[in-house]
């Protein structure tokens, strides 16, 4: 995971001794939003209009936070309207790249080799982690966004009047409730396991390990009481658990030392990730291969043979306990 200084590039990994040992993520800096009508975004970004073929995704498909934007594309019925390109699993001393013998699609769009480019495209003199996703204005020639949580209230509401998809995945009147699930899961479950994986001193993997697993229990529990996260109906707090759930027992309990518990062990959690497995869609987004390409052999610092391991068997087809009652699923917008 290198980065750009003034748009050159530097093989640079994560500076932990900076930090005692903890590992800290960048903030995404590209933050302009579509809107249905190219109005600003809620907290006044830049707006630019939803339109057909304009927007462009770039993707890995090991990454979770760009597979959270995969979900909502393929839910919300955007597959025609938002193209798509993933990169390698290999993320090497040149990053992120294109190249197809090592299984990315390459870039239809642009023809850049590496991901950076993209970055260097829209600024020449990027300074900053290049990450996935990242959304492209074909138009513009550049970078509209590369916040993973900002793209999925996008694709969630800008483009139904194109699409006449009316499914919403974050309900007004559910808000208070996904954004407090959402602090919780993100801090400690999805940031939480690579807090936990690329630590460097044994108190701070101590803290985090222990922190994300005390927030899984909580989601154990919470998943007792109510039918999904927030309630009732599906929401974006359970596509934003779910890419990371899925791939704990596959890669973060063994690579990451997350090793207290494997989903498996929980009841709730275990069942509830095999119900939003097999939903109509998401299956189809999940690609263990690179998952497991990825980390097992773009982390030299934790896994230096970069042998990549033939298990855990996973079977997320087997049946759950959690049907589906009448009035239960997606919520539609009034």
């Amino acid at each position: 995971m290198g980065l750009l200084i003034d748009g050159k590039w530097h093989d640079q990994w994560y500076d932990t001794d900076k930090h005692g040992g903890e590992f800290v993520r960048e903030s995404a800096q590209l933050r302009d939003w579509v809107t249905a009508d190219g109005s600003p975004g809620p907290a006044g970004q830049p707006g630019l209009p939803a339109e057909a073929d304009r927007y462009h995704l770039y993707v890995s498909l090991a990454c979770p936070w760009a597979h959270r934007t995969l979900i909502l594309r393929k839910l919300k019925g955007l597959d025609a309207l938002v193209g798509v390109s993933h990169v390698s699993p290999l993320m090497l001393d040149q990053g992120w790249t294109y190249h197809r013998g090592e299984g990315a699609s390459g870039d239809p769009i642009n023809g850049v080799d590496y991901h950076r480019e993209l970055y260097t495209l829209t600024d020449p003199h990027y300074t900053g982690r290049v990450t996935v996703p990242a959304l492209w204005d074909k138009q513009g020639g550049r970078i509209v966004n590369n916040e993973s949580a900002e793209l999925l209230r996008m694709l969630n509401g800008a483009f139904d009047e194109l699409t006449g998809n009316r499914l919403d995945f974050y309900p007004v009147d559910l808000r208070e409730t996904i954004d407090a699930v959402n602090a919780d899961v993100y801090d400690h479950i999805n940031n939480g396991v690579y807090k936990s994986g690329f630590a460097t001193d044994q108190k701070v993997y101590d803290k985090h390990v222990v922190a994300l697993f005390e927030a899984l229990d909580r989601m154990e529990a919470r998943l007792a009481a109510h039918r999904y996260l927030a309630g009732e109906w599906l929401t974006e707090a359970d596509i934003r658990l779910f890419t990371t759930l899925v791939r704990f027992d596959a890669v973060y309990h063994g690579h990451f030392k997350c090793n207290l518990k494997r989903i498996e062990d929980y009841p709730n959690l275990s069942n509830y990730l095999r119900e939003l497995y097999q939903w109509p869609g998401i299956k189809e987004t999940v690609d263990f291969d690179h998952i497991k390409r990825h980390y097992y052999y773009s982390h030299d610092t934790i896994n230096p043979t970069r042998i990549v391991p033939k298990g855990p068997l996973l079977d997320l087809d087997r049946g759950h306990d959690r049907q589906r009652l009448p009035g239960q699923g997606i919520r539609e917008k009034g």
